[in-house]
């Protein structure tokens, strides 16, 4: 921690040109003080805002003792990925804004001692002791490897079932792998909460497209007797104006993964290129419309810009993730909504014609809705765009699933057991719920195994 009790990061120089992760994160002896400063109140108010239930009382009072590996072990019973979460998880909108020394001294910085016993543990149990599957075990296949697919993996392996993971690209992680810069969650975190879930028994099967390389029914004929989709929600939504088909116009989940699944911020060492242009613009204020703009800052434009429509109070994207891109130097436009990109005499983005807004009434979101002022068009040079205003459901799997049912958004329909129109078939995540975050899908994913063990057991 610096002076002013806030967590340390690297330095801004290092920061802006590097990928390397910005939050140094506890130390032990800070890890130890600021556990020390939990009330350990009876009735756990942290606990009831964590939407997977952490016992969170419990795991910082195993830290005080410096039992790190029951302290782990503790977060495991209600969390898997606790490393990812305990860095990504908006943790001030949960358990932290439950903590009763909020309105005192501040709230117990839960996720970054979550982050530093989850750690501990990478950097301590490096050969976790290896199970397998009951011999006869009831086959499970769970579509899909990111945080929803590895919980409920997770889960049903430790429930005693034989689980394998399909997963349709080359690594395990999902968003957590191609959404997630590794300024903000490196991919070793991941690949080693990913060898815990081996350690249980789970089996991995990558480059393997459900509904292509190999469909349900063929699964089924291998015995498999459940089955969990949990493939997200990738497909990019767009803003709907004149030029979004321009050379230098990227969707988020496009210039992402180009960044972060084939290291494209490594080039040339890794012969991915991915081109940024020295002004860029970001519509959208979500913590990926953040990622891609610092990501292009870090890939060598000259100035970024983050285009909202509304003010910096509705912004979606965690606090500590806007400060830090303001440290950086991302410029905000707000109260600004785009009319059309407008391109050069070669067919290249040249920038964006845009109008000022104002707040009126709320919306369905609850948010007011922003307005426009008539008079107020006015243009930002950029010469690349990226389009980041959520995503929604991939018909890709679903199409080929007869009979499934799915609801007015066009995501999975289930019921109160995750359970879709097809008995043997469960879903979970973003694909049910719609983008949202890392431990609510971890949250439904758990609901989820805990049903399909039901199902299987009669």
């Amino acid at each position: 921690m610096n002076e002013k009790g806030e967590i340390s990061k690297i330095n801004l120089q290092e920061r802006i040109t590097t990928f390397k992760e910005v939050s140094r994160g506890f130390s032990e002896a800070e890890a130890l003080k600021e556990a020390a400063r939990c009330l350990q109140c009876k009735n756990a108010p942290c606990s009831k805002g964590c939407p997977a239930g952490i016992d969170v009382r419990e795991f910082i009072s195993l830290i005080r003792e410096k039992k790190y590996l029951e302290a782990v072990t503790k977060i495991r019973e209600a969390n898997s990925l606790p490393a990812v979460c305990g860095r990504i998880c908006p943790q001030e909108e949960q358990c932290q804004m439950a903590c009763v020394l909020n309105k005192k001294d501040g709230a117990i910085s839960i996720g970054y001692l979550e982050r530093f016993v989850a750690d501990w543990y990478i950097k301590n149990c490096l050969n976790p002791e290896k199970n397998h599957p009951q011999s006869g075990a009831k086959k499970i296949a769970v579509i899909g490897a990111g945080p929803a697919g590895l919980t409920c993996a997770g889960e049903l392996t430790k429930a005693g079932f034989d689980v394998s993971v399909f997963e349709a690209l080359h690594k395990p992680g999902g968003v957590l792998t191609y959404g997630i810069p590794e300024f903000r969650l490196p991919k070793h975190i991941v690949d080693r909460e990913v060898d815990y879930l081996q350690s249980l028994g789970v089996k991995f099967y990558y480059n393997y497209v459900i509904g292509r390389t190999c469909t349900i029914d063929e699964l089924r004929a291998q015995r498999f007797a459940a089955f969990y989709i949990a493939v997200g929600a990738g497909l990019p939504q767009f803003l709907n104006i004149p030029g979004e088909s321009l050379n230098g116009v990227y969707s988020a989940n496009d210039f992402l993964t180009r960044v972060n699944s084939m290291k494209g911020y490594r080039f040339p060492e890794y012969d991915t290129p991915v081109k940024v242009g020295k002004h860029v613009g970001v519509f959208g204020a979500g913590n990926v419309a953040f990622d891609c703009a610092r990501c292009a800052l870090r890939l060598g434009a000259k100035d970024v810009h983050i285009i909202y429509r509304r003010t910096l109070n509705e912004m979606p994207a965690r606090k500590e993730e806007i400060e830090n891109a303001r440290d950086e130097g991302i410029k905000f436009h707000l109260l600004t909504s785009p009319l059309e990109l407008f391109a050069d005499e070669s067919g290249n983005l040249k920038g964006v014609m845009c109008v000022r807004n104002e707040l009126g009434e709320p919306d369905s979101s609850g948010r007011r809705s922003p307005v426009a002022v008539c008079g107020s068009e006015f243009a930002i040079d950029m010469d690349t765009a990226i389009i980041a205003v959520g995503t929604t459901a991939n018909p890709l799997l679903i199409a080929t699933l007869q009979g499934l049912k799915l609801n007015k958004r066009g995501y999975i329909a289930v019921n109160d057991g995750f359970q879709t129109s097809i008995p043997d078939i469960f879903a979970g995540g973003d694909i049910v719920s719609g983008s949202a975050t890392v431990i609510s899908a971890i949250e439904s994913a758990r609901k989820a195994a805990g049903a399909i063990s039901a199902y299987l057991r009669g």
